[in-house]
């Protein structure tokens, strides 16, 4: 493997980190159009890899932003408890659970913003990794085929 191979692996996977399905499939397209193996090798491989790093980022920001609030912001009445806007956050967790935010991730929210929900209601981090690259998996299979099914029609368009 050369180092233009390389390049283009990691642009490839560097493209998926962030969001799947505007920026990563169609890049991935871009690049591999019919290698199927490097095209979902990159593209999955950039979804985990994101899911990971994206996790344990926003884990330690929400770690030392509870600390920065706790330090600087302290109140001196008590904290309301029964928000509206508490009891939407608790209705949307409890009725599509991690469960949900992992299969809407890739396809309509993007990694680094399904990676912080995910972690700021659910903290077991193996779950939430799991999870979110397990969804990541699959959308990059399905999207790769609907994209690449789509692909001369397109490329029709502008040539």
């Amino acid at each position: 493997m050369d180092s233009t191979e390389i390049w283009k692996f990691i642009s490839a996977a560097l493209a998926c980190t962030i969001s799947l399905s505007k920026i990563g499939i169609p890049a991935v397209i871009a690049i591999y159009k019919y290698n199927i193996l490097m095209a979902l090798l990159s593209s999955c491989t950039g979804a985990i890899f994101g899911t990971v790093v994206f996790t344990y980022l926003f884990a330690g920001i929400l770690k030392w932003w509870d600390k920065f609030k706790d330090k600087y912001f302290k109140s001196k009445h008590p904290k309301k408890v029964f928000t509206k806007f508490n009891r939407r956050v608790i209705r949307i967790k409890h009725r599509f659970g991690l469960i949900g935010i992992a299969i809407l991730t890739p396809i309509f929210l993007s990694i680094p913003i399904g990676a912080f929900l995910a972690e700021r209601f659910y903290k077991d981090k193996r779950k939430v990794i799991i999870y979110l690259s397990v969804s990541a998996i699959f959308w990059c299979i399905t999207l790769y085929f609907i994209f690449l099914f789509f692909y001369d029609s397109f490329k029709s368009m502008f040539d």
